[in-house]
């Protein structure tokens, strides 16, 4: 099967070829650049995957996690501040709870893998994840003053929503990303070109819409991207499989967590897992500090809904160059080398918040919401250039039969580690006296999380050398899930110079080229 697909796709990338040697495309060229090109490159991932697939990744990334994700951030900053008023430190922790969902995306994955629903793995998850969230925003939506409790449910609700439809379509990715590895980091770039874009839109419309329907009436816009969701597991294509045997739920939860269990004890898997977590914990998360800052009529440059959106919006464009940046000239480069300097431009960025909280830009003559630009601009594309290689290494740690179970595994790790970091950022905001209205030591806070930052750097011999199309690892272990004719899921470690008698009957995974 992947001999196959590895074929398709060497045809379309032929058919691409030829189509360009043919003389039309020069019609389209502009200073040298084909402007043709992207709409080739989706064509291609269409017909080697399929359109469905596409949309879905689109809808999912671009529409809800990015165009909603956006102006969901936007909307929930100013509903804690000013429908709830709670304390920067406060608002960090309530953060860290509503991303809870995230957490347990195992769970997620481990449903999609094991448990399909009418004989379809993906699709009813996506219809799922669609309905929890169009009722959890007009839950929120309709009622003019929610206990914190449950305005805390809602919003976890909203997110488990958008983690289902996140865990979904990451199987998705994962599964075509076994079949034509290769073609990997085109798939994540197309996640995070769609995720950029989309939250370019929603950044560039929150803080109008914030101001002009309020943060309640953005909880209700925000049902038409869980609506769209709900879409595309109406329209995906995937096998029908009628015949499934429920009784064996049970035994296929354990086998695919013994699976797990056994692919994460590999130190070629749980090394890379640990890097990923600590460079995630140590960066600590205070935006919320500065945003009650930013917003301060006293104490900082005093912003409106409108212009927090637009810093956010034009700062964006910097996650999507750098998102641009890794597909066209970074990819190939080896993964150890490309994260020391992304973490160690990620930790020299944050200087430029210190120089912001001390107001040193208006002594070089710089305006607050020029500085604010550049700075976010900074931080979104040096974070994107972080997080791409460590997506595209993750992709390729997933054995196939679990796809979607150990890729969650793999983020939840991930979200894990971030959810550490807003909440001791939330403690040193707390520790230092940050408030509503009190500022004093925020710079502290800063210096401290821009120090730790580059505490990652330490740990970079847990990650492996190579690049996306060859692991560099130090011992060639290939961790590789086959299911035997009673349907039980064995791991199985194949060294470099062992012969597979039947090798029809083993899928390589991506982690490990010849």
């Amino acid at each position: 099967m992947v001999e196959e697909g590895k074929d398709h796709e060497v045809i379309n990338r032929e058919e691409l070829v030829e189509e360009e040697t043919n003389g039309g495309p020069k019609r389209w060229m502009l200073v040298g650049y084909d402007i043709r090109a992207p709409i080739n490159w989706f064509s291609m991932l269409s017909r080697v995957t399929h359109w469905s697939f596409v949309v879905g990744v689109v809808v999912v990334y671009g529409v809800n996690q990015g165009f909603g994700g956006a102006l969901g951030r936007v909307g929930t900053e100013y509903y804690m501040k000013d429908v709830q008023k709670v304390q920067p430190s406060e608002a960090q922790a309530y953060s860290g709870i509503t991303n809870i969902p995230w957490i347990v995306k195992p769970i997620w994955g481990l449903l999609t893998d094991v448990v399909p629903i009418l004989g379809y793995r993906r699709r009813p998850y996506f219809i799922l994840a669609g309905i929890i969230g169009i009722l959890s925003m007009f839950f929120l939506s309709f009622h003019a003053k929610l206990h914190i409790v449950l305005a805390l449910l809602s919003l976890t609700a909203g997110s488990a929503g958008v983690a289902i439809a996140d865990v979904t379509v990451d199987a998705c990715v994962a599964q075509h990303s076994g079949i034509h590895p290769s073609l990997a980091p085109d798939m994540q770039s197309l996640c995070a070109l769609s995720s950029s874009i989309g939250a370019l839109i929603g950044f560039s419309l929150s803080g109008i819409f914030v101001h002009l329907i309020g943060p309640k009436g953005v909880y209700g816009l925000l049902s038409i991207p869980y609506m769209l969701v709900l879409l595309v597991g109406l329209v995906l294509k995937e096998p029908y499989s009628p015949s499934f045997a429920y009784g064996q739920i049970s035994e296929k939860f354990a086998d695919a967590a013994t699976a797990m269990w056994t692919t994460l004890k590999s130190e070629d898997v749980w090394r890379p897992c640990l890097y990923m977590y600590l460079s995630f914990a140590l960066s600590l998360n205070i935006y919320d500090g500065l945003f009650y800052w930013e917003t301060d009529s006293k104490a900082g440059p005093s912003f409106s809904q409108e212009i927090i959106g637009f810093v956010l919006s034009i700062g964006s464009i910097g996650s999507l160059l750098g998102a641009i940046l890794y597909q066209y000239n970074l990819k190939t480069y080896p993964f150890r080398a490309l994260l020391f300097w992304t973490q160690l431009f990620f930790g020299l960025s944050g200087m430029l918040d210190l120089v912001f909280i001390l107001r040193l830009n208006l002594k070089l003559g710089i305006p607050d919401y020029f500085f604010a630009v550049i700075d976010e601009s900074v931080f979104q594309m040096v974070g994107r250039l972080k997080w791409m290689p460590l997506l595209v290494l993750s992709s390729q740690l997933c054995p196939p039969g679990i796809e979607g179970t150990f890729f969650a595994l793999l983020m939840s790790i991930d979200n894990f580690g971030l959810m550490s970091s807003t909440w001791l950022g939330g403690l040193l905001l707390h520790v230092l006296n940050v408030t509503r209205t009190q500022f004093d030591n925020l710079w502290l806070a800063i210096l401290i999380r821009n120090i730790l930052r580059l505490v990652p750097l330490c740990f970079l011999f847990l990650v492996p050398k190579g690049d996306s199309e060859s692991s560099g690892f130090s011992r060639l272990e290939v961790l590789s899930v086959v299911e035997d004719g009673e349907n039980h899921i064995e791991v199985l470690s194949v060294s470099e110079d062992y012969e597979l008698s039947k090798p029809e009957e083993v899928e390589l995974t991506p982690l490990v080229s010849s």
